[in-house]
């Protein structure tokens, strides 16, 4: 098996703006879930995420891509879930994403072309008109869906993050590297 090439069709991948990100800012809701929202009698929230997404995420900041989430709602879920993939940039509770993702830019010290953002929904709109690679996942809203450099081949909390973090590794010539770990 060739570990130069993607588990999906490549047509039209935009590599050169992959190549540039050093941050990638995920949304969670619709993006690193499937966008449904359990919640019980207590008010406990519960989220499920994709493990292949996750290994992902990992992988990408291995190859020295820093990973991050920007999200409108508050979750302790989304906290530990952040924790556990090692993901310290971590921005919940956002109502104006775009002003949250300029503070980023400013700590960060990175300017927009090396930032990419997935988002699935309107209030994404914003970050990823302003974000070097617009990454809409396959169940997006039409409009982000226009707007975005990418659509995923997957749905949010299917797959669509993995196939992010791979089309990157892949733009910045770490891919193979990072596969062959495994082998």
């Amino acid at each position: 098996m060739m570990y130069d090439t993607l588990p999906f069709d490549t047509e039209g991948l935009p590599l050169e703006r992959a190549a540039a990100v050093k941050l990638v800012l995920f949304d969670v809701d619709g993006v690193l879930t499937d966008g449904r929202l359990f919640v019980d009698d207590r008010g406990q929230e519960y989220k499920a995420f994709n493990s292949r997404d996750g290994h992902g995420m990992k992988m990408l900041r291995h190859s020295g891509v820093e990973i991050g989430i920007l999200t409108g709602r508050n979750s302790g879920v989304v906290a530990h879930r952040a924790k556990e993939l090692g993901i310290q940039l971590v921005h919940q509770g956002s109502d104006d994403k775009l002003a949250t993702f300029r503070q980023i830019l400013k700590e960060t010290g990175l300017d927009e072309a090396q930032t990419a953002f997935v988002g699935d929904d309107v209030v994404d709109l914003p970050v990823l008109l302003r974000s070097g690679l617009a990454v809409a996942v396959q169940n997006a809203h039409p409009l982000v869906k226009k707007h975005a450099h990418w659509i995923t081949p997957s749905a949010g909390g299917q797959g669509a993050a993995r196939e992010l973090c791979e089309m990157i590794m892949l733009a910045q010539g770490s891919y193979a590297a990072m596969l062959g770990r495994y082998l």
